[in-house]
């Protein structure tokens, strides 16, 4: 786990110990937006959404993490409550680590601070390209830009989709129909090829196009 790489065995038993394990099943919630963060969860096996909902019923899904990672630090350090609803996406193993134990670590060793303040620049400036994406792209765009951003991590330019075309649209800001109707214009252009839950970039350089609005 790259937030405790740099521990030493003794201290990574210590952690393991003051931990509680817990086995999640797929669809399950860990923690609802709001939940007091009394815990960090460390996620050793798995995948899980982050989601909230907004006051008139909007899911917005913020992303997705993969195992080995620990999970909402910035509500674990700030105690303000939980920032996301956190969902398995499938079967998941967690370690709960109390906070007080986490916050000593922050204090006392010098390389997971430096993790902690890298995780809060980095959430920092995610939030603020969302922020503007959401603001200034169109719909389009945006699936052109997540779609080649997913591509440049899988072989053969073949991504899976996050779910249903549901979970799509609220990853990206939109509605369901929006994301139908985007992915209807790229593959009628030729630019991707839907084939069941893969989506197939064709053409990456004019897609880039799309992307930039």
């Amino acid at each position: 786990m790259p937030l405790l790489a740099s521990l030493p065995d003794a201290a990574l038993r210590e952690l393991w110990r003051y931990s509680v394990p817990r086995t999640v099943p797929a669809g399950q919630v860990l923690r609802n937006v709001g939940d007091p963060a009394g815990h960090l969860l460390l996620l050793l096996r798995g995948q899980v959404a982050a989601t909230t909902t907004t006051s008139a019923g909007r899911v917005i899904r913020f992303g997705e993490w993969a195992a080995p990672c620990a999970l909402d630090k910035v509500a674990v350090i700030d105690g303000g409550g939980h920032t996301a609803t956190l969902t398995a996406l499938m079967p998941c193993a967690v370690r709960s680590l109390p906070r007080d134990r986490f916050l000593d670590l922050v204090d006392d060793v010098a390389s997971v601070r430096a993790h902690v303040l890298r995780v809060l620049a980095g959430h920092a400036r995610r939030q603020q390209e969302r922020l503007a994406e959401t603001a200034t792209l169109p719909a389009e765009a945006r699936l052109s830009a997540w779609l080649l951003d997913q591509a440049a991590a899988v072989p053969g330019c073949r991504v899976p989709l996050p779910g249903t075309q549901q979970v799509l649209a609220d990853l990206l800001g939109v509605t369901r129909v929006t994301v139908n109707r985007a992915l209807t214009r790229l593959r009628r252009d030729h630019l991707i090829e839907v084939r069941g839950r893969i989506i197939v970039v064709l053409a990456p350089e004019l897609l880039e196009l799309r992307a930039r609005g």
